[in-house]
């Protein structure tokens, strides 16, 4: 079944605007449209709910059961348990946070793996811990392809390796690894598995109880919903970790990780996202719920297959251009990295005026960048998308491309 193109974008309101008509929107992987759904409920919650949640009147029993509803949904989307899902004002901040809990767990004579393929944002809490005296490795990228090698992981894990860190796909790399695959040859080591998905998430959400990790986290704001991060942590090692909330928030795995209080309104507002992934299902003859999520994570990732083969095939093509990551749309997310001879932040602005909008630098990912011998002066191009993009859009990027270039 073909993904039905017209719907999806009908489910977004930027779609519609005046001010956004000509444009084509290339640079999802900093920040995706939000669909209807989330601006509704956003909407809501200021005009009729903006009070203090679980309290026992009218509204705040609506609030609160509200944020009790994003949690349940979106869990069971993951194929998670709904304690294992919770909130924070962003994927860094939760990073942060459960840096600091491992650093008070780990055992002196232990060490953490890290890659140089990850954005930094997922690497430098991690890195950080080693002011502290606390050892980091890192899992080095091929300097050619920009691909990690499980194989060199497995040499690297021993007895006292703790916890590997990996992204399930990089943001400027685009390749998908293999999560439950690095998963299960870490925890066959003793380790524990903390998975950065931000890349990966806006492209399908992923069965993270399929996947196996102990920790997986991405961000609401680049999967179609409001700035908050999401991260699923696994019971038995959340309750094992130093709690980082209130202390009278201990037993509730949920919070353990929030030392500050959640933004009501934007966890309440992310049941949206559950009602659109239940919507497309439903619209393309599925179920709500788990079932649901899969059927639009599979929608989703074979309509952007499609339409991203075209693109890979031409930056190939081109000589004075080097694409980072693999060639093969079925290897990779739709987040294109484009070394060029020129200034990548000003060939993105002179693909402004054609009505594409993408970006230029080196999007917090300097390390795997630099690691595969890119000139951080010059940057990256990144062309960037999901699964509203159409063929059209995409035809007119490599048209602008083809005069800028």
């Amino acid at each position: 079944m073909d993904l039905d193109i017209a719907w999806v974008r009908a489910q977004f309101p930027a779609f519609e605007q005046p001010t956004l008509q000509g444009q084509a929107f290339f640079e999802n992987a900093g920040g995706s449209y939000t669909c209807r759904q989330v601006i509704d409920r956003l909407h809501r919650y200021y005009l009729e709910r903006k009070v203090q949640p679980y309290a026992p009147y009218g509204a705040a029993q609506l609030a609160g059961a509200e944020m009790d509803e994003a949690r349940t949904r979106l869990a069971a989307m993951l194929g998670v348990k709904t304690a294992e899902l919770s909130f924070g004002p962003s994927t860094t901040q939760n990073t942060y946070v459960l840096a600091q809990a491992v650093r008070r767990w780990i055992k002196p004579d232990q060490h953490i793996i890290v890659t140089n393929q990850d954005h930094e944002a997922n690497s430098g809490p991690w890195r950080r811990l080693a002011e502290d005296g606390i050892a980091i490795r890192e899992w080095q990228i091929d300097p050619a392809t920009g691909a990690l090698d499980p194989a060199v992981l497995a040499q690297m894990l021993d007895a006292d390796t703790a916890l590997v860190v990996f992204p399930h796909c990089s943001n400027v790399v685009g390749a998908i690894n293999d999560v439950a695959a690095i998963t299960r040859l870490a925890h066959d080591a003793g380790a524990r598995v903390c998975v950065d998905g931000v890349s990966y998430a806006p492209h399908g959400l992923p069965d993270v109880g399929v996947l196996g990790c102990d920790v997986y986290l991405f961000s609401a704001y680049k999967t179609y919903g409001p700035h908050q991060g999401i991260m699923v942590i696994r019971a038995d090692w959340g309750m094992e970790l130093p709690n980082q909330g209130h202390h009278f928030n201990a037993d509730a795995l949920y919070k353990r990780f929030t030392p500050a209080g959640p933004d009501h309104a934007q966890v309440a507002a992310s049941a949206g996202m559950a009602d659109y992934f239940d919507a497309l299902a439903a619209h393309h003859g599925g179920s709500a719920g788990a079932q649901g999520a899969r059927l639009a994570h599979d929608l989703m990732r074979a309509h952007e297959v499609t339409l991203l083969q075209p693109l890979l095939d031409y930056v190939s093509g081109k000589n004075a251009v080097r694409l980072i990551g693999p060639a093969d749309a079925m290897e990779r997310a739709p987040t294109v990295a484009l070394a060029l001879e020129s200034n990548a932040e000003e060939a993105a602005a002179a693909l402004a005026p054609l009505g594409i909008m993408a970006g230029g630098g080196d999007f917090y990912a300097g390390r795997p960048l630099q690691a595969c011998g890119v000139d951080l002066a010059k940057g990256v191009l990144r062309v960037s998308f999901v699964h509203y993009t159409t063929g059209a859009e995409v035809d007119a990027l490599i048209t602008a491309l083809d005069q800028v270039m």
